[in-house]
């Protein structure tokens, strides 16, 4: 349970309204905003049943208060701006200060009582996504109940009859407020600490926007070519990393609200698929993945054990996806003799640098001018160089020594002496076949 007190300082960047702590007299919880796009870190409660509470990456969770036996929350859907990266702020819409909205967690048996405040320009609902509860409160607008107009608060009460990875979005002018960034995470927890314990809960929401270089409003009618892609609305080298101490039990919970499938893929490991949109897998039906594919509109929660230190990446295996405001018309030069090209466009623009003979791998080497409010396509330092990634990417920092609750960043992993791939500068063993047969291959007739 959280106290006025206790939820004015949860996190840095927290505050509450002073129109919303007016409306406590009226029986409306407080709405608490947050201003950051920092990660928040929640402490464990104090009271009532035990749990982990999860970390959003870049993200938050919206505290509650007792009313009764209920657990009160207060979203609010309205225009919000969003770091997305240093130097890129978008226009979009969300809940409570922030796209996506803050995580909402509670303990399976809690009754919830949900105030939903509409501070958009248009009517909208709420639909608590893969959850059990009576058909009135499922938030399709229309269909469940009357949409809520702009400037009304409307509210959904409702058991939390199983735990699991839940979200929750729109069902009012869905292809609009989808693409404009409505959209949130919703964990139940376990009523039995002892089921599913981990050390280290994470949740990621994918979502995807089509945003112009220069411009700060994303395009809602896009279907297919959309050139950012993001984790909780954040783009690499400004996602935050999953801080993890070696030894502890982690689970990744991952979900879905974009327009395509994507495969999510994290080095060093192998894991389990442990909850899935219907809930948690039992031991003897759980599979082992590198790569876990993540459908359209579901969840899927893995875990494993960290037991091996290092800096490992974490990605979304489509190529483009981990690339930022890339354009779809950019042809390919691969291959193309440029020098002469060159030599005539210097001498009328001295500053002209060829790209794309040998790849695109330099655009992450240089500092080149791009437009206003956006960012390279590649962009991100490593120890060792440009890791020449954007998009959906992010690092699972395993050390040893990182205390429970500490998810500060441990800077860059130094790999142990004999550890790290080198240069080989001694002489190259002689190949089993010569040059012609290396070159020209003879196809052979069945």
């Amino acid at each position: 349970m959280m106290n006025r007190r206790q939820m004015l300082t949860a996190g840095a960047g927290l505050m509450v309204t002073g129109a919303a702590a007016r409306a406590q007299t009226t029986g409306l919880p407080e709405a608490a905003v947050m201003e950051t796009a920092a990660t928040q870190i929640t402490p464990r409660p104090t009271t009532g049943p035990d749990y982990n509470p999860v970390v959003t990456l870049n993200g938050w969770t919206l505290p509650y208060r007792m009313n009764g036996n209920v657990k009160e929350f207060h979203l609010v859907a309205e225009p919000v701006e969003r770091e997305m990266a240093d130097g890129m702020t978008a226009n979009l819409w969300g809940y409570n200060g922030q796209s996506t909205g803050p995580t909402i967690e509670a303990v399976e048996g809690d009754r919830v009582r949900i105030f939903v405040t509409n501070k958009l320009p248009e009517h909208t609902s709420v639909h608590w996504h893969g959850m059990i509860l009576p058909s009135g409160m499922d938030g399709v607008g229309g269909l469940s109940h009357k949409a809520i107009p702009p400037g009304k608060t409307y509210v959904y009460e409702f058991d939390l009859v199983k735990s699991g990875t839940f979200m929750y979005h729109p069902h009012a002018d869905e292809m609009v407020q989808m693409a404009m960034g409505m959209m949130g995470m919703f964990v139940v927890h376990p009523k039995d600490p002892a089921f599913m314990p981990v050390d280290r809960d994470f949740c990621i929401m994918l979502n995807a926007f089509d945003i112009v270089p220069g411009s700060y409003t994303p395009r809602v009618m896009t279907m297919t070519d959309f050139n950012l892609w993001c984790w909780n609305s954040r783009l690499f080298p400004d996602i935050d990393p999953l801080v993890v101490g070696l030894g502890d039990r982690v689970r990744v919970r991952v979900g879905n609200l974009t327009m395509t499938n994507h495969p999510i893929h994290m080095h060093g490991y192998d894991f389990e698929v442990t909850c899935t949109d219907g809930g948690w897998v039992p031991k003897a039906a759980r599979w082992p993945e590198v790569s876990i594919d993540i459908p359209v509109g579901a969840m899927r929660a893995y875990e494993f054990d960290a037991v091996h230190p290092g800096d490992w990446a974490i990605h979304c295996h489509k190529s483009h996806h981990t690339m930022n405001a890339m354009g779809h018309d950019v042809p390919n030069f691969i291959g193309a003799d440029k020098r002469r090209v060159t030599d005539m466009i210097r001498k009328h623009q001295p500053e002209f640098m060829p790209m794309g003979s040998s790849g695109m791998a330099e655009m992450g080497m240089m500092s080149m001018e791009i437009p206003d409010n956006t960012v390279p396509m590649m962009t991100g330092w490593g120890p060792h160089g440009p890791i020449e990634m954007g998009g959906m990417f992010s690092v699972v920092k395993v050390r040893d020594g990182i205390a429970p609750g500490d998810y500060s960043d441990p800077g860059w992993y130094e790999n142990p002496p004999g550890t790290e791939a080198w240069e080989w500068t001694g002489e190259l063993p002689d190949f089993t076949r010569n040059d012609n047969a290396r070159t020209k291959l003879t196809p052979t007739r069945g």
